[in-house]
């Protein structure tokens, strides 16, 4: 009974032994752990495999147009004669710089790259007033079919979600650009 017993120990240690040492060959053979830096490129190049190619434009081109809405704004608050058009420049600011903020924290999050490029900007001559609303209509209307457009169509939630916020905010500006623009001799 002794010999049986020891017999049994003894097989059992083996195996255990075989085990510990095939273990610690896998564990050898294994990849060596990537870097903190290495592991966020890594996670930055996954997010942004993960959007289509259509959501990253669209990105792209709104941080182009946002950044446009806010020197054009900016040269609205300078330039214009009329206290609405320069009331609707401070708000093109305010809002379009708001908006960049949570794209670049958007595309941030999605490791997009966005332009920081400074936007360039048409000259408009001696009657700024109405040059500047009539733009602002036509681009307030195109902007608001691609923000619209991407909240129905993007495959991103949360692209779309921001398409979405940035719809509702695109289509007050549309209206507000609109009455302005009436409302000039």
């Amino acid at each position: 009974m002794n010999n049986k017993f020891t017999l049994i120990s003894r097989l059992g240690v083996a195996v255990c032994a075989v085990s510990l040492c095939t273990a610690g060959f896998a564990a050898a053979q294994a990849k060596p752990a990537a870097s903190p830096d290495a592991k966020k490129a890594n996670a930055a190049a996954a997010k942004t495999a993960t959007l289509s190619a259509k959501d990253k434009t669209f990105m792209q081109n709104a941080a182009k147009g946002g950044m446009e809405e806010v020197e054009m704004g900016k040269m609205a608050q300078s330039k214009g004669q009329s206290d609405r058009v320069k009331k609707f420049g401070t708000r093109m600011v305010t809002d379009h710089s708001n908006a960049n903020n949570e794209l670049m924290a958007l595309a941030a999050k999605k490791g997009v790259k966005l332009s920081s490029a400074k936007a360039k900007m048409e000259k408009m001559g001696a009657n700024f007033d109405k040059e500047y609303m009539a733009d602002m209509v036509k681009d307030h209307q195109k902007d608001l079919a691609e923000f619209q457009g991407e909240a129905k169509d993007g495959t991103d939630p949360d692209v779309k979600k921001f398409a979405e916020k940035g719809a509702k905010m695109v289509q007050k500006h549309l209206k507000l650009a609109q009455e302005t623009q009436s409302k000039l001799k």
